[in-house]
């Protein structure tokens, strides 16, 4: 049966966009959530956090609808819903954001298209389309002509260009289906061309890019469709402009019901950043990488002597005020609905670390336009200096406490991969003094981590220098070459983080008391990260039984947040997330055969 508009959100979403915006569509084909005119812009589709209130939704219901069926046409972020009725009538939805080049250029217009097919049958159906601004606070006015309607709010102005009956959208009427019908939402300009024939080109031209795109990836023998559909998702979060990677697309997604850990993530972490850029590197799309390589110059060259927040506005913005949208509900009403994120003004040491391993490919990958030289390495040298300088002083940490500081064994290990890096670069170019100032102090980092971050008491690496709680990110210490796989103190961290952090299939971030009590829900990048040091040890068939167990607790789509519930395998947190799709291409291209062994 159809699930009715006051039913209660979840998050079997499918994710359309063009890396200039993105809107998510639920089962029933309706838009519930899209920011314009940019991946962080206000929410002109609001419901998925605001579902009180029937308002910030495109809907197209299908009366007497009976069942809906939705997918996504082969190797695009091109989404169809199939919805039938019990008169034997059925229509088609298909949703898109165009992309393609044109011009000379990259065509990626803040615009979605929607078009309406009869599949059978004469259904009927009723448009609901109820944009909002001001985070549900603001009010507008709806001007009309022949064929369109004009939505127009304090700060933009959207227009909706269709071949429908412009009496029946406002009025919201249903009315019969007896032809296809398209619908193109963007900014007010006029449609000089048929909306039919503008909507067929644009589906065309898209399709194909995508298409191609695809093409381009080495993807690997294995599970190709699941690793094909998370690195589409891992594209439409970059945001073209400025190279940025959006760490998810949405806002205060609770990670845990009425936990109050509601947060923004529509902004891009440096850490987050560069595990997207390093999985979509490995695919063979470097694209991503050149682009964010310039994001990243212009942030160290707009930056006080180097030194880097964690995180910054998509546009380079330094200031992401935290503040409370109290006009929105909240997902499935549980508040705060939050606008911004502190956590840039955190200290986060393993920020310097994530940049300079996000560049390194640049200057060892021969495919790049722009191959890294000594002028970017020069660059670089700075945020050494401030890692170099910070590996064992106290901070937040990846998990972005905030009550208090330590000296996070994570972070030393990120400041000591910038400058092994560093060194790594420095060879490369043949610069041998720069290598080995930067090997030695690689040397010594090295040896204080190892000493400091051990715990004899618990045969472990350990959270934090002198500290005896486990961390699931030490179990990046071989990803990160800190240690080699057949490490015996790795091997222990490993077994110790799964005695204490695992929970089923799933594995915990940590376990102890953090600023908002004790976690509750498993947080998916790190049952990835225990998939991957189980294979890297020797326990592959264990490995592999773990990963395809997450692959069953995707979304219908393909698709996963940032956290689950170990128990039920209800998904939540911000969505999609980028961490978690990027754990899924690591561990298949970890656990995959070859393609020469496989056939």
């Amino acid at each position: 049966m159809t699930r009715g508009a006051d039913a209660m959100p979840d998050l079997e979403l499918g994710l359309i966009g063009n890396c200039q915006i993105s809107a998510l569509v639920d089962t029933q084909g309706t838009i519930v959530w899209g920011c314009f005119p940019r991946l962080d812009g206000e929410p002109v589709f609001s419901h998925l956090i605001d579902d009180g209130n029937d308002r910030g939704r495109f809907a197209i219901e299908l009366q007497d609808q009976t069942s809906s069926r939705q997918y996504y046409l082969r190797n695009t972020p091109i989404l169809c819903t199939e919805l039938h009725d019990r008169h034997g009538g059925a229509l088609r939805i298909t949703d898109f954001a165009p992309r393609f080049a044109q011009y000379g250029r990259r065509f990626r217009p803040v615009m979605l298209v929607r078009h309406v097919e009869v599949m059978s049958g004469t259904p009927v159906a009723r448009i609901r389309l109820r944009p909002t601004a001001g985070y549900g606070a603001d009010t507008h006015t709806v001007t009309q002509g022949s064929n369109h309607v004009r939505f127009v709010f304090d700060d933009q102005v959207l227009r909706l260009t269709t071949d429908a009956p412009v009496t029946s959208i406002l009025q919201e009427q249903a009315q019969v289906l007896e032809r296809d019908v398209t619908l193109i939402l963007g900014p007010d300009e006029s449609v000089t061309e048929s909306v039919a024939e503008m909507g067929r080109r644009f589906f065309d031209e898209t399709r194909t890019y995508w298409h191609e795109w695809v093409r381009s990836l080495a993807v690997p023998f294995d599970w190709q469709s699941a690793v094909i559909r998370a690195a589409i998702t891992l594209k439409l979060s970059t945001f073209d402009d400025t190279g940025a990677v959006v760490a998810a697309m949405t806002t205060s997604i609770p990670e845990v019901a009425d936990s109050g850990r509601n947060w923004d993530y529509r902004y891009c972490w440096l850490r987050d950043a560069y595990f997207v850029v390093h999985a979509l590197n490995r695919l063979g799309a470097t694209g991503t990488l050149e682009r964010y390589l310039r994001y990243i110059i212009n942030l160290v060259a707009g930056s006080d002597d180097a030194l880097l927040q964690p995180l910054y506005g998509i546009g380079g913005e330094t200031t992401l005020t935290e503040s409370e949208a109290d006009h929105l509900g909240g997902y499935r009403g549980m508040k705060p609905v939050r606008i911004g994120n502190d956590a840039y003004r955190q200290i986060q040491h393993d920020s310097y670390g994530a940049v300079v391993l996000a560049v390194t490919q640049a200057f060892f990958d021969e495919r790049l336009t722009r191959p890294g030289d000594v002028a970017l390495f020069r660059r670089l040298e700075p945020l050494g200096e401030h890692a170099a300088r910070l590996f064992d002083q106290p901070d937040a940490g990846l998990w972005e406490y905030r009550g208090h500081e330590k000296v996070h064994t994570y972070s030393a290990v990120m400041c000591w991969a910038a400058c092994d890096r560093l060194a790594r670069i420095a060879d490369r170019l043949e610069l041998p003094d720069a290598h080995d100032a930067w090997r030695r102090r690689a040397g010594d980092m090295h040896a204080v981590i190892s000493e400091q971050g051990w715990s004899e008491r618990r045969g472990a690496f350990v959270e934090s220098f002198g500290g005896e709680r486990l961390d699931a990110s030490l179990l990046l210490l071989h990803e990160l070459d800190f240690v080699a796989a057949d490490d015996p103190r790795f091997v222990a961290t490993v077994e110790a983080i799964e005695g204490e952090l695992r929970r089923g299939d799933h594995m915990f971030r940590y376990i102890g008391d953090d600023d908002f009590g004790t976690p509750e829900n498993a947080f998916n990048i790190c049952t990835f990260w225990y998939i991957d040091a189980l294979a890297a040890i020797g326990r592959g068939a264990e490995a592999r039984r773990l990963f395809e167990n997450m692959l069953a607790s995707t979304t219908r789509l393909g698709l996963l947040s940032e956290d689950m519930d170990p128990t039920t395998g209800e998904l939540w947190g911000n969505f999609p997330q980028t961490y978690s799709m990027v754990g899924l291409i690591n561990s298949a291209l970890a656990l995959s055969r070859r393609w020469e062994d496989a056939f």
